[in-house]
C-alpha cells in the first residue's frame, strides 16, 4: 500500500496506537479518498533541508553571540568601555578579537578582556560557518531549481525554504491549491451573514509562508505589474493585509509551476 501521513489526532486519542490500529486508520483513509503521501527524502529537497537546519542554527547562534558582546561591552569596567564605545559591530568583533589580557583574573579589567574575546572569535567561526554553508547551498539550489531562482524575488533562502516544503516528491501535491495550502496562503473563509470575507491562515508551512511573504514584499517594491495588482485589490474593498494575501496565493500558483518543472528535469537522468 505504501506510506501515507498520520491520521485524524482525535481517532487516535480514542482507539489508542499500535500497528494494526495504524494500518486500519491507513487503509480507511486510502479507501475514502483522504489519505495524503508523506514527503520523500531521497534527493536534493532533503540535502538542502539539512543545511539550510546548519545555517539556521549557525545564524540564531551568532546572533545570540552579538547581543552578548553588546551587553558585556555596556557592563565592562569603564576604561574599557571607554575604549569599545561607538563602534560598529564589525568593528567591535575585530578589536575584541585582538584583546590581551593579564594573568590577573581578579582584576575585572583583565576578565573582561577574556571574556569579550571569547565571545568576538565565537562570533568569527560562526560567520565563516555560515559562509561555509552558502558555498554549499548556493550551487546546490541554483543547480537544483534555476527556474525557481529566476524568478523575480526569489532567491537561494526563498528557493531553498520553497523547495524543501514541496519534498522531492512534489507531485503528492495534487495542484497549486494543496501547495497554497501546505504554505499556509490558502483563503480561509470567515463570513458570516451577509458579509463575506475570508482570514488569515495560521496554519501550513509557516517557513514556506514567510518565503512567499518575502516575494511578495520583494515584487512590490521592484515590479509594476504586483503593484498594480495589489491597487486592483483594494479598489474591490480589500486592506492592503488581505490584498497581499491574495498576492501571495497568486504567487503560490506560479512558483509551485516552476518548482514542478525544476524537480521533474531533475529526476530525468536518474530514470535515464
Amino acid at each position: 500500500m505504501g506510506e501515507v501521513n498520520r491520521g485524524d489526532r482525535a481517532d487516535r486519542r480514542r482507539r489508542g496506537k499500535n500497528d494494526r490500529i495504524d494500518a486500519e486508520q491507513a487503509a480507511r483513509s486510502l479507501q475514502a479518498g483522504k489519505a495524503t503521501t508523506p514527503k520523500a527524502a531521497t534527493g536534493p529537497a532533503e540535502s538542502i533541508r539539512m543545511l539550510r537546519i546548519a545555517r539556521r542554527s549557525a545564524v540564531s547562534d551568532r546572533t545570540r553571540t552579538a547581543n552578548r558582546l553588546h551587553a558585556l561591552r555596556v557592563t565592562a569596567p569603564e576604561t574599557l568601555r571607554g575604549r569599545l564605545a561607538g563602534l560598529t559591530l564589525a568593528q567591535l568583533v575585530s578589536v575584541c578579537a585582538r584583546l590581551r589580557a593579564g594573568r590577573d583574573l581578579t582584576d575585572p579589567v583583565n576578565a573582561a578582556k577574556v571574556a569579550l574575546r571569547a565571545l568576538a572569535r565565537r562570533y568569527q567561526q560562526l560567520s565563516d560557518d555560515i559562509g561555509d554553508l552558502d558555498a554549499h547551498l548556493d550551487p546546490l539550489v541554483a543547480s537544483v531549481a534555476p527556474t525557481l531562482v529566476a524568478a523575480l524575488g526569489v532567491g537561494t533562502d526563498v528557493a531553498g525554504g520553497l523547495l524543501v516544503a514541496a519534498g522531492d516528491n512534489p507531485q503528492r501535491l495534487t495542484s497549486d491549491a494543496a501547495f497554497a495550502a501546505l504554505c499556509g496562503v490558502s483563503p480561509v473563509e470567515a463570513s458570516s451573514g451577509k458579509t463575506v470575507r475570508h482570514r488569515l491562515n495560521r496554519g501550513g508551512n509557516r517557513d514556506a509562508n514567510r518565503c512567499l511573504h518575502t516575494v511578495a514584499l520583494v515584487r512590490l517594491r521592484y515590479h509594476q505589474p504586483t503593484r498594480d495588482y495589489l491597487a486592483r485589490r483594494m479598489a474591490e474593498g480589500k486592506t492592503r493585509k488581505e490584498a497581499i494575501r491574495c498576492l501571495k496565493r497568486y504567487l503560490a500558483r506560479q512558483l509551485h509551476r516552476a518548482i514542478l518543472t525544476d524537480l521533474a528535469q531533475t529526476r530525468q537522468p536518474a530514470a535515464a
